[in-house]
């Protein structure tokens, strides 16, 4: 995903000598893009890496559609406006994104920097580390179904990218969480037909998504099954039908054009757990007053960490990440005293931005 020039992709390195930066933040989220312009406000250079193929975390990846009412001041936007929106933000900065890659290895150097490791061989020199990886690394749980992997990107799907693709067509969806009601919902009136797949009469959604679905069964609009799916059908290299067995040992055959899968998400930590910080509950524990953790210079923020009244919100995250980029100044200038401006009345904060100051009467 790219907006204006805000998105620069590097070349993978092949000197061996490490990129110098002023800060790497791990995640291109919405809480890492906002990380860039909280630190580049304060002058602080960034590289962003992200094991995803797009910037935007789990609100591109999974929900690009899925409305958002709990930004400030904006009433409603979808996680691709959002991301849109940020990067557009993050313009005046240039920062550098390295996509598709792991962080494999965080090394503190003898200078007191860090030496940070990809899983595509690229390398930094880094005065701060920023953790911004939502859950951390994660992947859709799978259909446990032998040979149904061959059709994933066809036929088998484990996110929605282009939601027309399913208009006029026969779709069966499975899962009981917010994901799958939420696009069943979505779907209604839209697919030629629709049928909900899930284990038993009780999901983890919403209850007003529930009761949604429910009325549009009543009405004749889509399906739901108890059950799961325990089998397929191929036809000319095609997946054509789904069988589906219920807890009594019933099995029916449901004919099909798609099948969506949200079976929800296994997040790993990955690399991340073998970094020397402290962990609660596989999240990263920070101090409240810069996010940082127990390690000088490396500091967490949005869902990957926890604290004390710690709220798993975009919001949350906004506001942790402008502290952690003050907390990051000490180590990036440690002789510069920090004063705090505001982008409304800073005359070096319009350049840095890019805008003319403007004028009060």
């Amino acid at each position: 995903m790219k907006s204006e020039n805000a998105l620069l992709l590097a070349a993978t390195q092949s000197s061996g000598q490490p990129a110098e930066t002023d800060a790497v933040i791990v995640g291109a989220g919405p809480v890492g893009l906002f990380q860039v312009f909280e630190l580049g406000l304060l002058e602080i250079k960034a590289h962003v890496i992200d094991s995803l193929a797009e910037v935007g975390g789990q609100c591109t990846e999974l929900y690009p559609d899925k409305p958002i009412y709990d930004i400030p001041a904006i009433p409603v936007c979808t996680g691709k406006e959002l991301t849109d929106a940020l990067l557009k933000q993050i313009v005046p900065f240039g920062a550098t994104f390295h996509l598709g890659q792991e962080v494999t290895r965080v090394q503190k150097q003898d200078d007191g920097r860090f030496l940070v490791e990809t899983s595509k061989a690229e390398r930094f020199l880094t005065k701060v580390v920023i953790v911004a990886g939502g859950v951390g690394s994660f992947q859709p749980r799978t259909l446990k179904v032998e040979g149904i992997d061959r059709f994933v990107g066809t036929q088998l799907h484990y996110r929605v990218k282009d939601p027309a693709q399913f208009a006029g067509q026969s779709v069966v969806i499975a899962g009981g969480g917010d994901s799958a009601l939420d696009w069943a919902l979505n779907f209604v009136g839209k697919a030629e037909s629709l049928v909900l797949i899930h284990r038993r009469d009780e999901f983890r959604a919403a209850p007003a998504s529930v009761a949604k679905i429910k009325a549009h069964c009543e009405q004749l609009q889509m399906q739901l099954l108890m059950g799961h799916i325990s089998g397929f059908h191929e036809e000319n290299g095609r997946l054509i039908e789904v069988r589906v067995t219920s807890a009594d040992g019933l099995t029916r055959r449901l004919p099909l054009d798609h099948l969506l899968v949200f079976f929800g998400l296994s997040p790993k930590l990955g690399p991340i757990a073998e970094w020397g910080l402290d962990l609660e509950r596989k999240q990263v524990a920070v101090d409240t007053e810069k996010f940082e953790t127990n390690v000088p210079g490396i500091f967490a923020v949005g869902d990957i960490n926890i604290y004390p009244g710690k709220k798993k919100l975009i919001l949350s995250g906004f506001h942790e990440a402008a502290l952690a980029a003050f907390g990051a100044t000490r180590y990036v200038f440690p002789d510069r005293k920090i004063h705090l401006q505001y982008t409304t009345t800073s005359p070096k904060l319009h350049k840095i931005l890019g805008v003319e100051s403007p004028t009060f009467d």
